[in-house]
């Protein structure tokens, strides 16, 4: 396959489907610098890992599973970050004013402060969870079987009740 082809297919990739690298971005990172090297780290990933995807799976699968481990071991890793052999649209990089916080729902605002304090794996389940994703699908980018995450998303909305119970007034 051709490097001109292989590059252009892969920016279109990630053009089409940014919006799950912000969303993981979002909920891993606290600071705009953070997010912006943390999405730049999930590119790099996925373009290291771009000649493996498998067609069997979607796109947003693949990259919902390479984004995430990113995520997760981005601060567990003193890890050196390395320039991109190719240039990157400084827009993708860019978060859109959609993804900046604007809910004023006090409840969205709550649940989004307790999905915040779960543990790396727990907010990736919710993430998926919170994103309409099947336990197959979440099973296959997270790494665990189908029974486990059904027990673990029940687990984790268990918790998150028992918080809301404990507010006041919302």
């Amino acid at each position: 396959m051709n490097d001109h082809y292989t590059t252009d297919h892969f920016l279109s990739v990630l053009e089409a489907h940014k919006g799950i690298l912000y969303k993981i971005a979002g909920s891993y990172s606290k600071s705009k610098e953070e997010r912006k090297d943390l999405v730049q780290e999930m590119v790099y990933q996925l373009w290291k890992s771009f000649d493996q995807y498998d067609d069997q799976y979607k796109y947003s699968t693949w990259i919902y599973r390479i984004a995430l481990n990113v995520a997760i071991s981005f601060y567990r890793k003193d890890i050196r970050r390395q320039a991109i052999n190719f240039e990157v649209d400084e827009t993708l990089l860019e978060l859109p004013d959609s993804v900046v916080e604007t809910d004023t729902d006090p409840k969205i605002i709550a649940l989004k402060f307790f999905i915040s304090q779960l543990s790396e794996m727990d907010k990736a389940l919710m993430l998926l969870y919170l994103e309409e994703k099947t336990h197959k699908e979440i099973a296959h980018i997270i790494g665990l079987s189908e029974s486990n995450v059904g027990t673990k998303i029940g687990r984790i909305k268990a918790l998150l009740r028992d918080k809301f119970s404990n507010i006041k007034t919302l």
